[in-house]
């Protein structure tokens, strides 16, 4: 890849989410202190040979997920085998029946047990061999890396530690790697890491501004450097290092690291220089290693093996006892047919030896009553029903040819002893799909399909209506349903009947738009220009297209846009906003272009926004703003955010629409949908003058406090804002999960919900998949202080937690209500410290007092360790079920394991 290489030279400073947050040049923080115990990693850069040797001999790229290989598998699937007790009894019953005293041939002992243990030890061979197939796809993915000559292609098992790699677009990275410089001159790119946390947003990272020259390959010709960093850790969201270049040593973040399966999105390429291989790697430290899995009436069998084998103990001495006795007092001096060598099992002068004779002889000739068929017959039964859940038409995917795959025929028996499912949200419950629904404008709803909250809602009812007059007429009982759930249900008032029951010819009729479902001829086909308050919703939809981060695409077979947004949210925002008429087509250095469409009766039109700021979307603010300038040279502060947030800065004139839009939000909650407010307000030249000399004298400070100064100076100017709507997305469910969650919960099972999403995120889908109902009593616990905890406040958060809990415990107690439920809702950071020893009981207790739990911004080790804490402290049977490579460990950990093949690729491990 020479110069001639097309790159997309974009600033992206000036837009993208992280602008704020960058120092600029020369204003680097001082250098991380990487010493002691837990930072002794060095990495030559360029310079892979040097790490082949001790101190430095690091493991390599290659990963292994089986539980066995060709030296291990002889011993270790005989020792799976006889961790049966009925293996080991029939083996001893094997060698007693080589003994001359055996009734039987030794053939009919040891045939039976070989051919049990030999079916069983194929079949695991099989299920391993699986595995085996899908890390050698794996390990033999290419990527280009940096050799004498220029770059080559290697796989994936070959590269090594300091490594140059190149990674293009919509590939995996191979390994952990340092961020060099990407296709964009700032050394911009985004990253995609489902397969790490589940979120499907795009995580924006930034190479170090000393490395951005380095973007052609010709330039790592005498390219080299040094990285002192933290050992391998399982750590996805930390990483501290140093990275020596030039003589000069320049501090390390997590923005600088792409993780090992993370995808990159968005940019053309990247260059990074590898870090972590192989099982160093963050996400193979989040992984476990195969467990031997054995169903819980295996085990119970286990235990009726040991009580009919002391049975036939108990019946093989009473009979040696009775033949002894036998030989020695009632044996003749002559015989009627004598044996050959009486002295041998008949002397009556050594009853005790006679009698021990006959307890083999007896041992082997009762032994029958643990029959070894029984277990032919199991073993046989279970490779049957597997293959009947493989072929199982119910479970055939159509779109993607994907048949059900029992990766182990074990567990088939255990799958009706589950007590409590332990489930990933991202592609799992959820398609990963953020559909546009809903939206109020100047104070009137608009939108009139149901969300699936509200359909399940009213087909409850209709249940609910069926139970209690079954004599009713088809055409009554569905218009008193209609009449009923509207009057019961806040949610869509305005809704007509049509609306629920719509016919097949109009559902047929509809063009699905992925981010879009909204349907209202007011809005839709340029009608919106009749409406009143036109130029309130012309402000609406500019600020849908205006007010984001995100990246066109143009299809060139559709000549449709499609976006490369940083949550599925914007994308359905930028789609709604296309699909209206407002079409974000553009982006330059500092300027978005929206092409209208109705602006201009019969012609469409592009207009240009210069982007002056943009102020970042973040958890803890949970609003965005970007400020532009229009081609009227007005400058408009565009902001959206929760409604909470916004309205709390609202300006006396700017909340004419504050109660509609109030009781328009409650309604679309309700419903089960994801809510943002969008809010505005003009500036004059001279204030916003003022207040960017504030900024930037923010964003070019160094300290400790610097955060705080940016947060403060965008507070200032997200303030005495004009409300304009409020819009009201949907995650899309995977089909039919509120009414399998419904069903599951009315069978008694417990359900937990563990996900990399944020609190508010897991909270809606919550509501849109039934796991949390209105009326449910949330318990949230969360770590009050949100940054860097040292080891003197450790403590002090610790108690913090444990005081919450044990107030928690006791409001569940007192609870008068016993038809009161209550919904748990913890996040990662105190998972953390919830599952430590001292306190993890007292956190299960609380949790299996709730009837829904869910686990936020939780990495994939903790899903394992919380599948570990319900397996071990409830003592019952455990479901987990995922769909990427972040729930492999939880997956791996519970007493059955579903994985599903869905959109983050996970096989079912």
């Amino acid at each position: 890849m020479g110069k001639s290489r097309i790159k997309a030279r974009l600033r992206r400073s000036q837009f993208h989410p992280f602008s704020c947050m960058r120092p600029r040049k020369g204003d680097d923080e001082e250098p991380h202190p990487v010493e002691g115990p837990g930072y002794s990693r060095i990495v030559h850069c360029n310079q892979p040979r040097m790490h082949r040797k001790k101190p430095l001999k690091y493991c390599s790229n290659y990963i292994s997920t089986t539980k066995y290989n060709i030296i291990t598998f002889l011993p270790k699937a005989l020792f799976e085998q006889f961790r049966r007790v009925a293996n080991i009894y029939f083996l001893l019953a094997a060698i007693l029946s080589l003994t001359p005293v055996a009734p039987f041939s030794a053939v009919s002992m040891i045939f039976p047990l070989a051919f049990v243990v030999g079916i069983s030890m194929v079949k695991e061979a099989l299920e391993d061999w699986r595995r085996c197939v899908q890390d050698k796809k794996v390990n033999t993915r290419k990527a280009a890396v940096h050799l004498a000559d220029g770059f080559d292609y290697k796989t994936w098992e070959k590269i090594q530690v300091g490594d140059v790699v190149r990674v293009e677009k919509d590939q995996f990275f191979p390994a952990d790697l340092l961020l060099l410089s990407s296709s964009y001159e700032d050394g911009i790119c985004y990253v995609e890491t489902m397969n790490l946390d589940g979120e499907t947003n795009l995580k924006p990272k930034r190479a170090l501004e000393v490395t951005l020259s380095l973007d052609e390959d010709e330039a790592f010709k005498d390219f080299t450097g040094t990285i002192k960093c933290e050992d391998p850790n399982p750590s996805l969201y930390t990483f501290i290092g140093n990275f020596e270049y030039d003589s000069q040593v320049h501090p390390l973040d997590p923005s600088q690291v792409l993780l090992r399966d993370s995808k990159l999105r968005n940019t053309a390429f990247v260059y990074g220089v590898v870090i972590f291989t192989g099982f160093d790697s963050k996400v193979m430290q989040n992984s476990t290693k195969s467990p031997s899995k054995r169903s819980r009436i295996e085990r119970k069998m286990d235990k009726i093996i040991y009580l009919l084998f002391n049975l036939l103990i108990l019946i093989s001495l009473i009979s040696a006892i009775g033949f002894g006795v036998k030989v020695k007092f009632q044996m003749p001096d002559w015989w009627y047919m004598q044996p050959s060598k009486p002295e041998n099992l008949y002397d009556p002068k050594a009853p005790v030896k006679s009698g021990l004779a006959h307890l083999i002889t007896a041992l082997i000739l009762y032994g029958y009553l643990i029959p070894i068929s029984l277990y032919v017959s199991i073993e046989v039964v279970k490779v049957c029903q597997a293959r009947f859940i493989d072929e199982d038409l119910k479970m055939y995917d159509e779109e993607t040819g994907n048949t059900a795959q029992a990766r182990t025929s074990n567990l088939n028996e255990e799958l009706g002893q589950v007590d409590t499912i332990l489930s990933d949200k991202t592609g799992t419950l959820t398609c990963n799909q953020m559909d546009f629904l809903k939206c109020s404008i100047a104070g009137i709803a608009y939108g009139v399909r149901s969300s699936e909250v509200e359909l399940a809602a009213a087909k409850q009812m209709a249940m609910d209506l069926q139970d209690q007059d079954a004599e009713m007429s088809n055409g009554s009982r569905l218009k008193n349903l209609a009449c009923n759930s509207w009057e019961h249900s806040s949610a869509a008032p305005e809704i007509e009947l049509e609306t629920v029951i719509t016919s097949k010819d109009e559902k047929d009729q509809r063009v699905a738009i992925k981010g879009f479902s909204f349907e209202d001829k007011r809005l839709m086909d340029g009608n919106w220009l009749k409406e009143p308050n036109t130029d309130v919703i012309l402000l609406f939809f500019r600020i849908l297209a205006v007010c984001q981060s995100a990246v066109p695409e143009l299809n060139e077979d559709t000549g449709i846009f499609t976006y490369e947004a940083e949550s599925p949210d914007e994308g359905a925002f930028l789609v709604a906003a296309r699909e209206f008429g407002f079409e974000f087509c553009k982006r330059t250095q500092s300027s978005v272009v929206i092409r209208e469409k109705y602006a201009q009766p019969g012609q469409q039109v592009e207009r240009e926004f210069k982007i002056l700021n943009l102020l970042e979307f973040t958890s803890k603010r949970k609003r965005m703003s970007v400020i532009v300038r229009d081609e009227d040279g007005q400058i408009l502060v565009l902001c959206k955010g929760a409604d909470s947030i916004i309205f709390d800065r609202l300006s006396k004139k700017g909340r004419m629409y504050e109660e509609t839009t109030t009781k328009h939000l409650n309604e679309y909650g309700e419903a089960g949908l994801r809510t943002l407010a969008l809010a505005y307000k003009k500036l004059d030249e001279s204030e916003y003058d003022a207040w960017n000399n504030e900024f930037t004298k923010a964003k070019t400070s160094i300290g400790a406090d610097r955060e705080g100064m940016l947060e403060r100076v965008a507070d200032m100017m997200e303030k005495e804002l004009i409300l304009v709507g409020a819009t009201a997305v949907e995650d899309k469910l995977q089909k039919g999960v509120p009414q399998c969650i419904d069903k599951l919960a009315q069978a008694g099972l417990k359900i937990w919900v563990l996900t990399g999403d944020k609190m508010e995120t897991a909270i809606n889908i919550g509501y849109a998949c039934s796991l949390l109902r209105q009326g449910m009593k949330q318990i949230c616990i969360t770590v009050v202080n949100s940054g860097a905890i040292s080891q003197d406040s450790k403590q002090v958060v610790k108690d913090n937690i444990l005081n919450q809990i044990s107030n928690a415990s006791q409001m569940i107690k007192l609870e008068k209500d016993p038809d009161a439920a209550f919904a748990l809702i913890i996040d990662g950071k105190t998972l953390t410290f919830a599952l430590e020893d001292d306190m993890k009981l007292k956190f299960l207790a609380l949790a299996v007092d709730c009837a829904s739990v869910i686990c936020c911004r939780v990495s994939p080790k903790q899903k394992a360790l919380v599948t570990r804490l319900v397996k071990e402290g409830t003592g019952r049977a455990t479901l987990a079920i995922g769909d990427g490579a972040n729930d492999v460990g939880m997956i791996q950990e519970a007493d059955i394991g579903v994985g599903i093949s869905g959109v983050e690729g996970c096989d079912g491990q």
